[in-house]
């Protein structure tokens, strides 16, 4: 009942036409009078902002801030893994050999997530990352690792909510919504970042030029809150024995290491 009711007013709500208010809204001169309830309702950090709130000419301005380059400190490890995002680890495991994962109780085929059978067999039986981004948190995602992009492409159409409420009850968010991933290759194997559209907003902007990237260099940004999943190929990554699920996280944060010989 609860699951079906859901469903319902996520359909209501999900609709092209609202998308396109709020958008349309979010990026507004109008939308510039809500920024300073937003920031105190979400208790944005304000000191490590490159600008000042009264810079910021409309809401999605805000939604997509730079922080000041001191504000976020990587691993100078070279083989260390950082966080790609601000966000909470919602789930860690291993990917079966089937290309499932089970996420909040919910089925997940990595198959579908990443469209591409050519690409899914470097990851079965791998490690999976879950991170969600609410709307409080930093929106521009970061390379967790330097490495070469590979491939970039592009699936899906609307955007489910990707919260708790939305892996449980929701369409299979993580592998439907509107994606883009991004593969790219280290030292010793293959990195997939699937940035997930989040409800009502469909944008993910890439943002990196370029084949070559550098740990900590900017990837893409989202317009608004949504997740990012990240799939290391077998044998090739070490889970850092301290993370857990539910934690909190900051682009740079470590959450492994690559293994250099399997």
């Amino acid at each position: 009942m609860i699951q079906s009711l859901y469903r319902f007013l996520i359909e209501l709500t999900n609709g092209r036409i609202s998308s396109l208010i709020l958008k349309r809204f979010a990026t507004s001169r109008l939308s510039r009078v809500i920024i300073p309830s937003f920031a105190r309702v979400y208790n944005l950090n304000l000191m490590e902002m490159e600008k000042s709130l009264h810079e910021f000419p409309t809401l999605h301005d805000l939604f997509v801030r730079k922080l000041k380059e001191e504000a976020r400190i990587h691993d100078p490890h070279p083989m260390s893994v950082g966080s790609p995002v601000d966000g909470v680890v919602e789930d860690i495991g291993e990917i079966g050999e089937t290309s499932e994962i089970t996420v909040k109780g919910k089925t997940y085929s990595i198959s579908e997530m990443l469209g591409r059978q050519d690409a899914l067999h470097k990851y079965l039986q791998g490690t999976y990352i879950i991170l969600y981004l609410s709307p409080s948190h930093y929106h521009r995602i970061h390379s967790p690792i330097a490495g070469e992009i590979i491939d970039q492409w592009t699936l899906g159409k609307k955007s489910y909510p990707v919260n708790k409420l939305g892996l449980k009850y929701g369409r299979q968010p993580l592998s439907k919504n509107y994606r883009r991933i991004t593969e790219l290759k280290h030292q010793t194997g293959h990195l997939a970042v699937v940035k997930v559209g989040a409800m009502f907003v469909n944008s993910i902007e890439l943002v990196h030029e370029g084949r070559k990237i550098s740990k900590g260099e900017e990837l893409a940004y989202f317009t608004f809150g949504s997740t990012v999943v990240l799939l290391f190929e077998k044998n090739t990554f070490k889970l850092a024995p301290e993370l857990k699920t539910p934690t909190e996280v900051v682009v740079g944060t470590k959450l492994g290491e690559i293994i250099t010989s399997a």
